[in-house]
């Protein structure tokens, strides 16, 4: 690593987007990642439908106590 870098013929906010939007990762333990899987195999689909899917599902269940 250098001591000093030259910024000077840099450019403020070049590549900075204000309507970008964030994807959160989730990350899943072997064992339920395997269960999915074994699922979307099964019904050929991809395991995010599965697991968006399985969220609202679960999304809608609460919102009908409140």
């Amino acid at each position: 690593m250098k001591q000093e870098y030259d910024f000077s013929k840099g450019t403020r906010g070049k590549f900075y987007n204000p309507n970008a939007t964030f994807h959160i990762p989730v990350y899943l333990e072997q064992d339920s990642a395997n269960y999915l899987n074994r699922i979307a195999e099964k019904q050929n689909i991809d395991i995010n439908n599965i697991v968006n899917n399985w969220i609202k599902r679960d999304i809608a269940f609460l919102n009908s106590y409140n």
